[in-house]
């Protein structure tokens, strides 16, 4: 189990060895099979505790507790995948038994579809940052996210291993449909048309603009972030159709077309005869803020603004804050809680299509860049921050995240940072472009736009999930059947 963990950690990015998802998954299998139910419990747990410690380290960089308590909380939710993966009973090294069902192997795919989808929303909306549905954007099985999302690539990816383990130990007709599974599985997604259900509507050149600094910063306003920014976006030439700032590097007290920061940013945009979009924070009295992208067209004028709608729970609003407060030390960290964003996630520049927005962690949850998408977003812009982590898992997790949305959706990702990782991301997934962490950079490039809806941006996650319903169904039959 502990082998099963760490090659799960592996393929998780940065290292993104995608390879070793379906082997930890047979693996995993491997360490329950013909287990008795007690023994699935406490072997989940070791492998949820060597697995969570790592892959959610980064969180030590703010509290130890915090930590502590959501790899608790991963584990127990692992914990539940190896109660349920279907354990039969071994016999000379075959798994057998009576009144076994042939897709007895399907369960613990299915069972880690599950945790992802259930990591998508709770605790608090969604933690899905640990979701192993990551370690597959540079894999064969990326190919699917067009028609099932990440739930259809984790779901095949853990397949392949699962049809491994049947492949070896089921019987001659459970080795048949596994070899089947494994030869669709690998196969149909790449031959799914890029950017399926979606039209080519033009081209549009953007620059991204990374101040660059010092990583590990809690609070980006603590650096002059605005000064580093407008510093670097010297260094445009030309005028592109669009420059993006990441998420909030200008701090100001109430709106900020009033005051003389928001009036840099409309000098700018004027001198540049450009669309440009900057991420800000706007304090609103002394407990509350809104984390806004706001878009000054080429006159200087502003055209837009659009709010985050979800927020990061203990990082920009405390839930139970008055039960929370008395107990630790996080109101140190979110001093002020963010303002839920309304309306559609949506710009509006001048002279060029409507461009969908998230910002920062609305890029881990695909329904919030389906909003930006029906909402006529014909690209996407991720304006985020990640400065406050030391090391790169995070920022790595987050460009797996945006081009798992660019594949899912059909539509050119352009996420920038303050200092790193920036990435200018193609509908078909494919980094064109990348910042280094820390540095002063600018990204630039004439990137494609869409028109349509992909098959997963019509669906969403309802096909997978009900899926998972059968599976469930057909397991629990089985059971019931062995148990008469």
């Amino acid at each position: 189990m502990v082998g099963a963990a760490t090659l799960w950690w592996l393929a998780l990015p940065p290292r993104g060895w995608w390879v070793l998802f379906p082997l930890g998954t047979a693996a995993f299998m491997l360490a329950l099979a013909g287990r008795p139910l007690r023994e699935r419990l406490w072997l989940g747990a070791l492998g949820g505790v060597v697995h969570y410690g790592m892959a959610l380290r980064w969180l030590t960089d703010f509290t130890g507790a915090g930590y502590l308590a959501v790899v608790a909380l991963e584990t127990a939710l692992l914990v539940l995948v190896a109660a349920v993966s279907f354990a039969v009973p071994t016999r000379a090294g075959t798994i057998t038994g009576q009144h076994v069902w042939p897709g007895w192997w399907l369960a613990t795919p299915a069972a880690l579809v599950l945790l992802e989808a259930v990591q998508n929303r709770f605790p608090f909306g969604g933690f899905p940052l640990p979701s192993l549905g990551f370690s597959q954007v540079d894999g064969p099985f990326m190919g699917a996210a067009p028609l099932g999302g990440s739930l259809l690539v984790t779901g095949l990816a853990a397949l392949t291993g699962a049809a491994g383990v049947a492949l070896v130990v089921g019987s001659s007709r459970t080795r048949a449909a596994a070899a089947v599974s494994v030869v669709l599985a690998v196969a149909v997604p790449p031959a799914v048309p890029d950017a399926v259900g979606t039209a080519a509507s033009g081209t549009l050149d953007a620059a991204i603009v990374q101040g660059g600094g010092a990583r590990g910063v809690h609070v980006i306003q603590s650096v002059d972030a605005t000064a580093e920014h407008l510093r670097a976006a010297r260094g445009i030439t030309g005028s592109p159709d669009l420059v993006l700032m990441p998420e909030s590097i200008a701090h100001v007290e109430g709106p900020i077309g009033r005051t003389s920061v928001g009036a840099r940013f409309a000098d700018l945009a004027r001198r540049l005869g450009t669309n440009l979009v900057v991420g800000t924070t706007e304090a609103e009295g002394r407990d509350r803020f809104r984390n806004a992208s706001l878009l000054w067209g080429p006159e200087g004028n502003l055209l837009g603004r659009y709010e985050k709608h979800h927020r990061v729970p203990f990082g920009e609003y405390l839930p139970l804050r008055d039960l929370v407060e008395p107990l630790s030390d996080l109101t140190r960290l979110v001093p002020r809680d963010a303002i839920a964003g309304r309306g559609p996630a949506v710009l509006e520049p001048r002279g060029v299509p409507p461009m969908g927005i998230v910002i920062s962690y609305e890029t881990f949850f695909a329904d919030r860049v389906a909003a930006a998408v029906r909402a006529g977003g014909q690209l996407v812009l991720a304006p985020t921050s990640a400065s406050s982590f030391t090391g790169q898992d995070v920022p790595a997790i987050e460009v797996a995240a945006s081009r798992l949305r660019a594949k899912e959706f059909g539509r050119t990702v352009l996420q920038a940072a303050p200092t790193g990782y920036s990435a200018i991301i193609r509908p078909d997934g494919a980094l064109t472009e990348l910042s280094g962490l820390g540095t002063r950079e600018l990204l630039s490039a004439s990137v494609p736009l869409r028109t349509g809806m992909t098959p997963y941006a019509r669906m969403g996650d309802t096909p997978m999930l009900a899926l998972l319903l059968l599976i469930a169904l057909l397991s629990l039959h089985a059971l019931r059947r062995r148990a008469v």
